[in-house]
């Protein structure tokens, strides 16, 4: 009965549903032809390529791939797709009906002496009986409301998605930059070991001067002074690699201790032209585009969902089942019994509903704005790479000829020392500015190859 009772409110359905509420379009954006500091258009970008390819380290490469297999927050980022996916398994179950079993055994006992005033003193006014049966309820989704918060939910699975490949993205890029800043201090590292060892053997010859009557007391100090400049900044660098590595072990799901080494920051070389390709590109590969995409298409679902609730809802119940004094009675025919009725509930008065409806517009306009601002905050992070490495680019080169410069500035101003032409201090000098450009042009390699990571990140390169 129940089956053939549902054949009509089924046609109903099929003919007379509709989702009501806006349908999402991609909102236009206002987008350059090129990006600000790029030589020009072109379709071929530096995202193309493979995170693993940019420098070329195998070390880099497997510390890439143990990050991607342990960090935590990879792991979590994993485990809020599987609630999405799960919430939205929740939501579209709202389309279909619930069915459930029930059972029940009552008995009863009345007072001969209470309310029944005309019965006889041995009546008995006890009763015992079992029901059984299948309950039925399904909510007819006439208005899309369901439709709607499954789409909402779909929107919101996808964004965490895309929130998970962003961890990602970020993980890469922080281990990238962690590494190449591991390998630069173990550069200023070497730099300053070398530094001392020459200080120390600059400072036993003015001792040994100094015991001839060749030098005096100042020269002395003064070689103290840059022997002691460099021991000093041996002790800081270590204490920065020591962080450094705790720091990587941390985004490697490990415990403290020594991070392997692959190239020196010497070794490491990016590719010569580093093409951004074009701006539109960046809808389709930045996770945090998709996502506040996403987070703008579940809005707006969420707007037909609320107006949805201004329409009149019709449900369906049902039972089927039996009712019996016995157990044995419980399947018979004249035990059967069965309900069927259709609920419909027209809102009439309810002032929450038009503030729901509101306030879901207002968030669609939230999400809106929050989508626009994160493409303009994209353009702005391709620009700034761009702008990074051309000039760290350029300043790194120079200071590569002021290295080269004071480099033979030493060796004059020692030849002149050891000929009596010139004092220690021209020595001590042109060795200080020597230690100080080495540890600056080092700093800048470093800034230049990190450059190289934010542009393939701020461009939504592929890291796996």
């Amino acid at each position: 009965m129940i089956r053939r009772a549902l054949v009509p409110f089924g046609l109903i359905l099929g003919l007379s549903g509709c989702l009501v509420g806006p349908n999402y379009h991609r909102p236009p954006t206002a987008l350059p032809d090129q990006f600000h500091g790029s030589a020009g258009q072109n379709a071929a970008s530096l995202a193309d390529r493979k995170w693993f390819d940019l420098f070329q380290d195998d070390t880099l490469k497997q510390l890439g791939d143990t990050a991607l297999g342990q960090n935590f927050d990879v792991r979590i980022a994993a485990e809020r797709v599987l609630e999405a996916r799960a919430q939205l398994g929740i939501t579209r179950a709202g389309l279909l009906p619930t069915l459930d079993a029930q059972g029940s055994y009552t008995t009863t006992r009345s007072s001969t002496i209470g309310s029944f005033p005309f019965l006889g003193s041995n009546t008995n006014l006890s009763s015992t009986y079992t029901q059984a049966g299948l309950q039925f309820n399904w909510e007819l989704d006439l208005w899309g409301r369901v439709r709607r918060l499954s789409e909402a939910a779909r929107a919101q699975y996808l964004a965490s998605e895309e929130a998970q490949h962003g961890v990602v993205v970020s993980l890469i890029s922080d281990l990238t930059t962690a590494y190449l800043s591991l390998r630069e201090l173990d550069l200023e590292l070497k730099i300053s070991q070398q530094t001392r060892d020459i200080a120390q053997d600059n400072l036993r010859l003015i001792q040994l001067r100094k015991q001839r009557g060749a030098a005096n007391g100042l020269e002395v100090h003064q070689a103290e002074q840059f022997l002691y400049t460099a021991t000093a900044q041996i002790a800081g660098v270590q204490r920065a690699i020591a962080e450094t590595e705790d720091a990587l072990n941390l985004l490697l799901g490990k415990a403290p201790g020594e991070v392997p080494r692959g190239k020196a920051l010497e070794e490491i070389v990016a590719a010569a032209e580093l093409p951004p390709g074009l701006p539109s590109s960046l809808l389709e590969r930045r996770p945090d585009v998709r996502q506040a995409e996403d987070n703008l298409i579940a809005a707006n679902a969420e707007i037909g969902a609320a107006r949805a609730l201004l329409f009149p809802q019709l449900s369906l119940t049902g039972f089927l089942g039996s009712q019996s004094r016995s157990l044995a009675g419980m399947f018979t025919g004249p035990a059967r019994m069965e309900n069927f009725g259709p609920t419909v509930v027209l809102p009439l008065f309810h002032a929450e509903l038009r503030s729901g409806v509101r306030l879901t517009e207002a968030q669609e306009r939230e999400m809106l704005l929050a989508y626009q601002k994160t493409i303009y905050t994209a353009l702005r992070e391709v620009s700034d790479a761009l702008a990074a490495h051309d000039r760290t680019r350029d300043e790194r080169a120079e200071q590569e000829k002021l290295v080269t410069a004071l480099s033979e500035s030493v060796r004059l101003s020692n030849l002149r020392y050891r000929g009596g032409l010139d004092s220690y201090l021209q020595v001590l000098d042109a060795e200080r500015n020597l230690f100080a450009g080495q540890l600056t042009l080092a700093q800048l390699r470093l800034l230049e190859l990190e450059s190289v990571s934010q542009l393939y990140r701020a461009l939504g390169g592929g890291w796996l």
